[in-house]
């Protein structure tokens, strides 16, 4: 489990943030951007799946590919180059902030 853990570590946080994005807005809550994240989760992938279905009548089907492609690979695009915020929110980390001040007295020395 320890080796696990270590691989775990070494793990490039950008290519697994733009391949969940797959589902776009999966790599940008991974990196913990959650207004972006939920905001290409519901918004952004709504308004795609309606101008690829508007689209579809004009280009006879082709845009009910090309445009949800496009679409998961600039939202990975995204994700990948997002700045990674993991650690930075203490209170979703509790466990490691508690781990750092511990031993502290109650005036932080």
């Amino acid at each position: 489990m320890k080796e696990l853990l270590d691989a775990w570590k070494t793990v490039d946080r950008n290519t697994i943030a733009a391949l969940l994005s797959v589902l776009p807005g999966a790599g940008h809550l991974y990196k913990h951007h959650y207004l972006a994240g939920a905001g290409i989760l519901t918004v952004g992938n709504t308004l795609m799946v309606f101008v690829a279905l508007w689209l579809s009548i004009a280009t006879l089907g082709l845009s009910l590919i090309l445009v949800p492609a496009l679409w998961m690979a600039g939202v990975a695009y995204a994700a990948y180059y997002a700045p990674d915020h993991h650690g930075a929110h203490p209170w979703l980390h509790f466990w490691e902030h508690r781990r750092v001040h511990a031993g502290r007295g109650k005036d932080g020395h």
